[in-house]
């Protein structure tokens, strides 16, 4: 049974929403969770509940702030609770960590402690996008605004891996993000990439354009955190404006608003597919450790789906799996 230390105290919701996702996570029978953070506000929200999943808390006096520096605050503040749960991890109290928490605290507490699988200069944040049929894969996602040839080159074999190992694509295309698709299109960056990762032994299918991300064309999309949290974002506020933008119209009119009450529930169904909180973890591929990390704005649902995919990633041995096929 997979042991999941939860930082309790990070995000925009805590530690209200992240208890309540970790009440709804335990409820599986395969997970058992500590939260990590403040006893007092964690107890008072555990309080609210009847649990019947197995939870427990461990302390931690301090927290990191969105806006901390994330080196300094991981070095200065030793109990915090992102430390407190990495270091749960480091000495086998726990099998992985999910945190909402300050993306560069996390991936710091996480080198500090747990260290870089061997190979790996620049772990990547990993996001699987939702398909018409299936999903792809991003990397990276924000942890490297500032990367090297041989980084991306990295990310894709990490990409590789994973989604063949852990998405179960038997073998999967791999795609590098440019401005056009041939070799000699992109920046600096890509261009210099572009040999580095077709040497290596994966499937790769060249330069992608951002339009082929959600085509079902590629399997895996590589490119530098900048660009990845770009569209991350970008992707979050689209299918929100979207909704909006249905809504508005098919309010409109007497027949419209007919049609709208048919086309309610495929459109809520649609929305469940696509919306964050059913993809609320990510990946830190590269760190010798389960790691996740959860929306900053994730609500009990988006937690839940991130605790869920933290205890898959556990069960189906991703750092064991990235470590041996590097």
């Amino acid at each position: 049974m997979p042991k999941i230390a939860v930082d309790a105290m990070g995000g925009d919701y805590a530690p209200a929403e992240i208890v309540k996702g970790a009440v709804l996570a335990s409820l599986q029978p395969d997970v058992e969770i500590i939260l990590v953070g403040q006893p007092e506000q964690i107890n008072l929200e555990l309080s609210r509940y009847n649990q019947k999943g197995k939870i427990s808390v461990v302390a931690a006096s301090e927290t990191i702030g969105m806006d901390e520096s994330p080196a300094q605050a991981v070095k200065t503040k030793k109990d915090a609770s992102i430390n407190v749960a990495v270091a749960l991890v480091k000495d086998g109290k726990a099998d992985a960590i999910v945190s909402a928490g300050n993306t560069g605290a996390i991936m710091a507490a996480a080198l500090f402690k747990l260290g870089r699988i061997s190979g790996i200069e620049r772990p990547a944040i990993a996001t699987e996008f939702p398909l018409p049929s299936g999903k792809v894969l991003l990397l990276d996602m924000g942890a490297n605004v500032d990367c090297k040839p041989h980084h991306l080159e990295q990310f894709a074999l990490m990409g590789h891996i994973y989604a063949k190992h852990v998405m179960n694509i038997a073998n999967p295309r791999v795609g590098l993000l440019s401005i056009g698709e041939e070799k000699e299109k992109g920046n600096e960056l890509t261009r210099e990439s572009w040999p580095l990762i077709k040497a290596l032994p994966i499937n790769f299918i060249g330069n992608i354009e951002s339009k082929e991300i959600l085509q079902g064309n590629v399997d895996v999309v590589v490119c530098d955190g900048f660009v990845g949290n770009l569209i991350l974002k970008f992707a979050e506020s689209l299918a929100g404006a979207v909704f909006k933008l249905l809504k508005t119209e098919l309010s409109r009119g007497v027949l419209n608003k007919i049609g709208l009450a048919f086309l309610i529930p495929s459109l809520l169904k649609l929305r469940k597919k696509i919306t964050y909180e059913e993809y609320g973890g990510a990946p830190m591929l590269g760190i010798a450790g389960t790691v996740f990390k959860a929306h900053g704005r994730a609500k009990a649902a988006a937690f839940n789906s991130a605790i869920r995919e933290t205890v898959a990633a556990v069960q189906g041995d991703m750092v064991g799996k990235l470590g041996a096929h590097l």
